[in-house]
């Protein structure tokens, strides 16, 4: 199923989607983060569809991506999912954007040459492996399990829940009240559809760590939420910030949490414009 722009300002209860396709001209993929769902993209795909075709689809084992096969997913067999489905759209090379795990999956599918331009932001995948960082990280989303399968049997009661919508909106955002109700509980709603939480926690254990990144040829920008409270810069943004070229942009945004795309869709559509725009006559924005 595809999401057109009128289908987003829809007030209904949200539905689950493969993709949000919308708008014409520069091809633009936006990648959601782990347990997310296209949904979070909505308003920074609407403010860029007058000048880019944008296309956000949901990862699979995700609310509305394909089915996962198997006990373990990793971010590779991500990336082959979503070459397929470049492949598909015609897209050879595309702008990429990705929060998160779609950070992650964007600076392999850069390293594969499918990039135009990358935009990473709040991206996962900074740590070693083997290696504590690693295990940390799978440990902290390990301990989620608990409350999602609470939140599954509760359903409706606890995605609309007022105190359950501001914990989470205190763990991906800075300022919650900038984000919706309606946006707080399509997100709650995409978490706990997600079929792919353990296998990823396993598959991200058990796969190869990231080559050195200092021979991406691609322009990157590297966002960084300065209330990250999901993945911290101070421990997880230091080996992008070491690794990645000379030429990437590295930009802290002020005043947001790890899906900034909720509380400051303006800023984050501009910033990846910007980046675009930027690639078009060769100049490094700064």
């Amino acid at each position: 199923m595809t999401m057109t722009s009128r289908t987003a300002k829809s007030t209904a209860r949200p539905a689950p989607v493969a993709a949000l396709h919308i708008g014409s001209g520069d091809p633009v993929l936006l990648l959601h983060g782990f347990l997310l769902s296209p949904h979070c993209w909505e308003q920074v795909a609407q403010r860029m569809s007058a000048h880019c075709e944008v296309y956000a689809p949901a990862f699979a084992g995700h609310w509305g991506g394909p089915k996962v096969e198997g006990w373990a997913l990793d971010v590779y067999a991500l990336a082959d999912q979503i070459e397929d489905q470049l492949d598909e759209l015609g897209w050879r090379t595309c702008h990429i954007a990705g929060n998160s795990l779609g950070g992650w999956v964007g600076l392999e599918l850069a390293r594969r040459g499918r990039a135009r331009t990358l935009t990473t932001i709040a991206a996962a995948g900074g740590w070693a492996s083997p290696s504590l960082s690693q295990v940390r990280v799978g440990i902290k989303f390990a301990s989620m399990i608990p409350f999602i399968e609470i939140g599954k049997r509760l359903g409706g009661a606890a995605i609309n829940n007022v105190l359950v919508q501001q914990v989470a909106a205190l763990l991906v955002t800075k300022r919650t009240s900038a984000v919706a109700r309606r946006d707080l509980a399509t997100t709650l709603t995409a978490v706990l559809h997600c079929e792919a939480m353990i296998p990823l926690i396993l598959g991200s254990l058990r796969a190869p760590g990231m080559d050195d990144l200092g021979e991406l040829s691609t322009p990157v920008r590297m966002l960084l939420a300065e209330y990250d409270r999901i993945i911290p810069n101070s421990v997880y943004a230091t080996r992008y910030l070491r690794e990645l070229p000379e030429s990437a942009d590295r930009i802290l945004v002020h005043g947001v949490g790890h899906v900034p795309m909720l509380e400051a869709p303006d800023r984050i559509a501009t910033l990846i414009a910007e980046h675009i725009y930027a690639s078009r006559g060769h100049l490094r924005a700064v």
